[in-house]
C-alpha cells in the first residue's frame, strides 16, 4: 500500500473538484470544460503512474546524498518539520523560478501551464518529467541532514497547500495574509499569459520569497490563462513532450554548440539572431479563442465521461496497490492506463472510422488482463466482460446517434 501524503489526498482533491463544478452550476460562472478537465486529470494520472517507475531517481539520489554526505542527521521532530517546511518552500521557489527561466527545465514544467482555464482541476495537471530538473534544488536539504522521510512528508504538504489556490472563486484575503502567503489571487497572476504577468509569483506557500527576490506581481485584472504558444491538443503524451520536440528542432538548426546550449539553457523563446532572435510575447488578442476541439454529439461526451471515471478508479487501484504486483504486471497495467489517456484525446479531436475498433481492443484488454495477467476469479472476469460489452454497445450508439462533427463552442460542459 502506498501512503504518500499527496496520493492519500487525491480522493479529497477529486471531491473538491466536483464541489467546485457543482458550485459553478448554481453560480453561473464556468471555468470547467470536459475536454480540458479530462486532459488535466489524465496528465495528473500519468505523473503518478510514471512516478511509480521513477522512484529510484526521485528519492534515490536524495537518499544517497543524505546517507553519505550529510553533515549530520536531524532528528524527526515537530521543530525540524516546521524548519524543513520553510526551507523546502525556499528550495521550491528557486526550482520553480529556474523552470521558467531555463528553457530545458521549462519543458518539465510547461505542462502545468498549458490549460487555458484556472480551476482546482488545473492543480492536478502535472508533468511526468519535471522531477528531472527540480530534484537537484532539494539536495542541499539532504546535505543539511533532513531525512528522505521528512522530505517526502513536507514536500507532500507543500503540494497539497498549492491545490486550493487554483481557483477563480476566491477573491482576496486580508492584506496581512496576502503579504505573507501564496493565495488564489497571487497564483492567478502566475498562471497568466499576459506580458506583465509572465514569470511572476513563483512561491509555493510563502509569497514573501517573491517579494524578497523581486518577482512579485499584484493581481490588477483577471489574467488570460495558458502559455504564449497554445498547445492546441488534448493529447497528454504530446503535452509532456511538446516543448522538448520544439527544442530538438531548434537545436538541430543551431550553427554551433554555443547557440545550441543557449537554446537549451537560456530563457524559453531565446534564439540566435540568424534564427530570428528573441521575440517578446504579444498581448492576448481581443478576438482570441481557446482551443476547444470537441465531438459534436453529446452522447460521445457522456460516454467519455463515464469511461474516464472508470479509468480514474482503475488508476487509483493501481496507485494504492502496485507494490502487490510483479514488475511485468505493473508494466502492463501502466501501459493500459497510458494508452487509455491517449485514446480519450482521440475521441475529443478526431472522427476516424477506426475509433470503434480501437475502443473494442481497449475494452477487451480489461477482462483479458484480469484473467491472464492477474489470475482473476470468474466473478471479476465476468464483471469486466459485462462492462466491456455494455461499453461497446454504448459507444456504437453514441457514434451513430447523430452526425459527428468537431465543435469549438467554449460553452463549458
Amino acid at each position: 500500500m502506498n501512503f504518500s501524503p499527496v496520493l492519500l489526498a487525491i480522493p479529497l482533491f477529486l471531491i473538491l473538484v466536483m464541489l467546485e463544478i457543482v458550485y459553478e452550476i448554481f453560480s453561473g460562472k464556468k471555468t470547467y470544460r470536459l475536454n480540458d478537465t479530462v486532459t488535466n486529470l489524465n496528465l495528473g494520472s500519468l505523473d503518478q503512474v510514471s512516478g511509480v517507475f521513477m522512484k529510484l531517481i526521485k528519492i534515490g539520489i536524495y537518499t544517497l546524498v543524505f546517507e553519505h554526505f550529510a553533515i549530520g542527521h536531524i532528528p524527526e521532530t515537530w521543530t525540524s518539520f516546521i524548519a524543513l517546511f520553510v526551507l523546502y518552500d525556499l528550495c521550491y521557489y528557486w526550482s520553480h523560478r529556474m523552470a521558467h527561466e531555463i528553457s530545458l527545465f521549462w519543458g518539465g514544467h510547461v505542462v502545468h501551464h498549458q490549460s487555458e482555464e484556472f480551476n482546482l482541476g488545473v492543480a492536478l495537471r502535472q508533468s511526468s518529467t519535471a522531477f528531472l530538473w527540480s530534484m537537484p534544488f532539494y539536495l542541499p536539504l539532504a546535505l543539511m541532514g533532513f531525512s528522505p522521510v521528512q522530505l517526502v512528508f513536507v514536500g507532500g504538504w507543500n503540494l497539497i497547500y498549492q491545490f486550493w489556490i487554483h481557483t477563480e472563486h476566491i477573491d482576496k484575503f486580508p492584506r496581512w495574509v496576502e503579504f505573507i502567503m501564496n493565495t488564489p489571487s497571487h497564483h492567478r497572476v502566475h498562471h497568466g499569459r499576459d506580458p506583465k504577468y509572465l514569470d511572476k509569483n513563483y512561491a509555493g506557500v510563502f509569497i514573501v520569497w517573491d517579494r524578497l527576490f523581486g518577482t512579485f506581481q499584484e493581481e490588477e485584472e483577471r489574467p488570460h490563462y495558458g502559455i504564449t504558444k497554445s498547445l492546441q491538443s488534448w493529447n497528454p503524451i504530446y503535452a509532456n513532450f511538446a516543448h522538448y520536440i520544439d527544442l530538438f528542432q531548434l537545436t538541430s538548426k543551431a550553427r554551433n554548440w554555443r547557440d545550441g546550449l543557449g537554446i537549451l539553457f537560456r530563457p524559453p523563446g531565446w534564439k540566435p539572431d540568424y534564427m530570428g532572435g528573441f521575440v517578446a510575447p504579444d498581448p492576448v488578442a481581443p478576438n482570441y479563442k481557446k482551443y476547444d476541439a470537441n465531438p459534436g454529439i453529446k452522447a460521445i461526451k457522456y460516454y467519455i465521461l463515464v469511461q474516464f471515471v472508470g479509468t480514474l478508479a482503475l488508476t487509483a487501484y493501481f496507485l494504492f496497490n502496485y507494490t502487490d504486483f510483479t514488475a511485468w504486471q505493473q508494466g502492463l497495467y501502466a501501459i493500459w492506463i497510458i494508452v487509455t489517456t491517449f485514446l480519450f484525446s482521440l475521441y475529443f479531436e478526431t472522427q476516424s472510422k477506426w475509433l470503434l475498433l480501437i475502443e473494442v481492443l481497449r475494452l477487451a484488454a480489461l477482462p483479458l488482463g484480469v484473467f491472464l495477467v492477474f489470475n482473476g476469479t470468474t466473478f471479476y472476469v465476468a464483471l469486466f466482460v459485462s462492462f466491456a460489452l455494455l461499453s461497446i454497445l454504448a459507444f456504437i450508439y453514441a457514434q451513430f446517434s447523430g452526425t459527428v462533427h468537431l465543435a469549438n463552442d467554449n460553452n463549458g460542459y
